[in-house]
């Protein structure tokens, strides 16, 4: 009961529940909090290339374009850390790119030889993502074939197919179709289960939106020049399309995914959501290069807190219902929890 300034009492004219009681004091934060980051939600993107030195990223500060011997190096790294999987994405000399992206089935290329030194350095202290898509090979820059300036869905699928069968040939225990051509998953499990890989997961880009977001990346492994003013429009799903996301999902799951994607995180919270709830399947998220960059980019401008925001940013993607994400923070973020 409270006492009003003229002597008479009113009850109840404060709140009897007040949600900032469990904010008081640190300890009780802890105790109450819904959503943890730990290093066991991490997975290192690594761009790999076949040059002797580490060479930067310009619009990715602390990233590297590593040779093998440098992602060996890396891994061990992780392995410290505490970080349980990293992705693999190779940058090709452009010698070797063309028109049908015929290097991407070679045994001997940049990222079965990088699968197999990891292997051989580390045995399976840790995971290896490797990604299943056509883009660093090409000579457009497309994650398919193209003829007459079309994508052609099912040649493309066969073509995925038989890189997945060689990627688990090198020793990669989970594969990552991220081309989003229709019915892929499915080839490429029963592509891997005829040929004694039933054991290699699918973790699948099921649902891949054309982000203006890739930017950085598509320089990174060199696909940028290749591509030109070209999109992806056709393949990609479009920004406003939340429904159709769900129909990919449960599409990648009927054909064999083990794991599935949402890309990028920023602008599709709603959907890992979505995805988590609706299907309670293992559920990773994309932090892309451009979140990275933009983080990265406001900070070296004054206008936010660097450690901060890369931690909020993670636990909220987590919030979301990300049981992974990929995220070029990685090593920073296990080192700083």
């Amino acid at each position: 009961m409270t006492q009003a300034a003229g002597g008479e009492a009113f009850p109840g004219r404060f709140p009897t529940t007040r949600l900032r009681r469990t904010r008081r004091h640190p300890w009780l934060r802890s105790l109450v909090t819904e959503t943890r980051l730990s290093v066991e939600n991490l997975i290192w993107p690594l761009f790999v290339h076949d040059l002797p030195e580490a060479e930067a990223v310009p619009a990715m500060p602390g990233v590297s374009r590593l040779s093998i011997e440098g992602v060996v190096a890396a891994v061990g790294e992780a392995v410290s850390l505490g970080i349980p999987a990293i992705a693999l994405f190779p940058v090709i000399d452009p010698s070797l790119k063309t028109d049908d992206g015929a290097h991407a089935v070679d045994p001997d290329n940049l990222v079965c030889r990088c699968v197999r030194a990891i292997r051989a350095a580390h045995g399976d202290a840790i995971g290896i993502i490797c990604d299943v898509a056509l883009d660093p090979y090409t000579s457009h820059g497309h994650d398919g074939l193209l003829e007459d300036g079309q994508i052609l869905n099912d040649a493309t699928v066969e073509v995925l197919a038989r890189q997945a069968v060689v990627l688990a040939e090198a020793g990669c225990p989970v594969v990552a179709p991220s081309d989003m051509m229709d019915g892929r998953v499915g080839a490429i499990r029963a592509a891997l289960d005829t040929h004694g890989h039933e054991s290699v997961a699918i973790l699948s880009y099921a649902a891949k939106f054309a982000s203006a977001f890739y930017g950085p990346f598509r320089s990174a492994v060199g696909s940028a020049a290749n591509l030109g003013t070209g999109d992806k429009k056709t393949y990609q799903m479009h920004p406003a399309n939340s429904d159709e996301g769900l129909r990919e999902v449960a599409l990648d799951i009927a054909e064999g995914a083990d794991m599935v994607m949402v890309k990028p995180a920023m602008t599709a919270l709603d959907m890992i959501h979505r995805v988590k709830s609706g299907f309670g399947m293992p559920t990773f998220a994309y932090q892309v290069s451009g979140e990275y960059a933009m983080i990265h980019a406001a900070a070296a401008a004054g206008m936010l807190d660097l450690e901060a925001a890369m931690l909020e940013s993670l636990l909220c993607i987590r919030r979301a219902g990300a049981d992974a994400v990929l995220t070029y923070f990685a090593p920073v973020v296990a080192r700083s929890l």
